[in-house]
């Protein structure tokens, strides 16, 4: 009899607020997202509690009567964890964990750092975690010594808890400075590979997280980087060589980007972000068949901006086309209007998506490899563009040199069979 892993996922509660920037709409999207993070992580989302409220209330997120409503439902279901879509202030995360004590008090940035902390594989995405962690937790730590609240003043009892707080504040900034040391001593190494590379193009995969980068990766450098339908898959930056036609050209996949992505992990993944900024060429991979595409554009298109990359020839690729499925309006139906979500993909070829230009604009679904050879011809195009302007004198382009490498590949071949 075959042995199956049972997963045991956490009861979880998401808690968000429409305002007058955030729209009801927005608010549900924004905790769909939420949803898929909380799944990610290892919870099941029981329950979702939104609010319309003017501003977050500065003590408890949401209002008073809100907070005894999730309070109750927390009891009465036994939640483990509550998520709040927005980062919540040191303050709010200690008024609210003093009301609601059965279960922890987590807010979206927290609930990240956690699945980055869970697919961190390699020590260096272990130590940038860790300092975005250690970052994050600094103005925190009061909350974690709330056991010392009930003693009182008095001979031999002043200011234990105080104590105890500055020691783990210490102890974390020390945390911090000796992680930041770490990583530039990485970072440094790691531009000491960047710059070793040689004369090679360097294209990047960009986009919003799980939206198929490492399945493209797979499809184009035929290697065997680890895909999942989660957020947040890849956390290492993956570079391979690969070659099409005689031009080799390195290919590196990168972090996914999210909307609220935390600063701490902007600060702390620089490195991977380092491989965005050195690129040549992006590949903008987006998801068509999400219903948010539009705004998960967006989301990189900023992140790019932010972090002073936005300046670099793009190629937007639309991948899932295989998944696409636009809602139909029924022939009898004269009520509903119609909305993009109606569109086809046709029909969204002929909006803004045509003036990206022909040359920058591609649909290929990477699981199927629909319109691939379209795909790698666009990219060849584009690759050699670049070479040739700047590695002029480089023999990659001539047909005797990759005659050359295809007979070392057959040797080095050869010789593992031996």
């Amino acid at each position: 009899m075959l042995e199956t892993e049972v997963i045991n996922f956490e009861k979880t509660a998401l808690v968000g607020i429409v305002t007058q920037n955030q729209s009801e709409e927005k608010l549900n999207e924004y905790l769909d997202e939420l949803e898929f993070l909380t799944y990610t992580a290892g919870g099941e989302v029981i329950k979702r509690f939104s609010q319309k409220m003017e501003r977050p209330n500065p003590k408890t997120f949401v209002g008073t009567g809100k907070i005894e409503e999730i309070h109750l439902f927390v009891k009465e279901n036994g939640i483990s964890t509550l998520v709040f879509d927005d980062e919540l202030s040191p303050s709010q995360q200690k008024n609210i964990s003093k009301i609601i004590t059965e279960c922890k008090i987590l807010d979206r940035t927290h609930l990240i750092l956690d699945i980055f902390a869970q697919r961190a594989e390699t020590s260096y995405a272990r130590t940038q975690v860790e300092l975005a962690q250690c970052i994050y937790m600094l103005p925190r730590l009061s909350g974690l010594w709330t056991h010392l609240e009930r003693q009182k003043g008095g001979i031999g009892m002043r200011g234990p808890g105080e104590t105890e707080i500055e020691t783990d504040r210490r102890i974390v900034r020390d945390r911090i400075s000796l992680l930041k040391d770490k990583i530039k001593t990485i970072d440094k190494q790691m531009g000491i590979q960047r710059s070793n590379r040689g004369a090679m193009v360097r294209v990047a995969l960009v986009g919003y997280t799980n939206v198929g980068k490492s399945t493209l990766m797979n499809a184009v450098g035929k290697s065997d980087v680890f895909v999942e339908n989660k957020l947040f898959a890849t956390l290492d930056t993956t570079v391979r060589k690969v070659v099409i036609k005689n031009l080799p050209f390195l290919l590196s996949d990168t972090v996914g980007f999210i909307r609220k992505l935390p600063t701490q992990l902007v600060d702390s993944f620089k490195s991977t972000l380092d491989e965005v900024r050195e690129a040549d060429l992006l590949l903008h991979v987006v998801d068509i068949s999400h219903p948010d595409f539009e705004d998960h554009i967006e989301s990189v298109n900023q992140t790019l901006q932010d972090i002073k990359a936005h300046d670099k020839p793009v190629i937007m690729v639309f991948n899932k086309i295989d998944a696409y499925k636009p809602l139909v309006i029924d022939e009898d139906d004269l009520m509903t209007e119609k909305t993009p979500r109606h569109f086809t993909l046709e029909e969204w070829k002929a909006t803004w998506m045509s003036r990206v230009g022909e040359q920058n604009a591609l649909f290929i679904s990477a699981t199927h490899k629909e319109n691939f050879e379209e795909f790698r011809e666009r990219v060849y195009e584009s690759v050699r563009q670049i070479h040739i302007t700047r590695f002029p004198y480089n023999k990659f382009l001539y047909p005797d040199y990759n005659d050359a490498i295809e007979k070392d590949e057959e040797q080095d071949h050869e010789s593992e069979i031996e």
